[in-house]
């Protein structure tokens, strides 16, 4: 079995999240098998579709809820990875267990602390450690952990 379930509906509350909320979740790897699909209809045509994802976001949508994880955008995309014989992809999850769930919020969006992800862009370029090697300023060369300086050559 590609899933650990597929089920009709969300069983989860309506979460309210926007695309550009989920932008800011930093996607991580999940195994298909843990994965519990939110939808049973699957298109042939966005299956094979080569640019399905052109207009949306690159990774699938997770859900974490009463300790299970549903796969709530993505389906084609993990389908696609399973036929590959891939059986993990990449997503973010929002995890809704974590999130004390207030009534009185128009969304969930509104009780996420934003402040604490990354956010979009490129990520600063660390100091540069003496001895450790960059061709240049915009080099993705490797570079010394910097606690390894202090550390004495063996």
């Amino acid at each position: 079995m590609i899933f650990k379930g597929v089920r009709e509906g969300r069983p989860y509350p309506d979460h309210g999240l926007s695309a550009r909320a989920w932008a800011k979740i930093p996607p991580r790897q999940f195994r298909l098998d843990e994965l519990t699909t939110v939808t049973t209809v699957l298109a042939l045509d966005k299956l094979l579709s080569e640019d399905s994802t052109f207009y949306g976001d690159l990774f699938s949508h997770v859900v974490r809820w009463q300790g299970n994880l549903y796969l709530e955008d993505g389906l084609h995309r993990a389908v696609r990875s399973a036929l590959r014989n891939r059986h993990i992809i990449h997503a973010r999850m929002l995890d809704l267990d974590a999130l004390e769930l207030d009534p009185a919020a128009e969304s969930v969006e509104d009780e996420l602390d934003t402040a604490e992800l990354p956010s979009p862009g490129r990520a600063p370029t660390p100091p540069t450690t003496p001895g450790a090697h960059r061709r240049s300023a915009r080099s993705t060369g490797w570079t010394l952990p910097p606690n390894s300086a202090a550390a004495p050559d063996r």
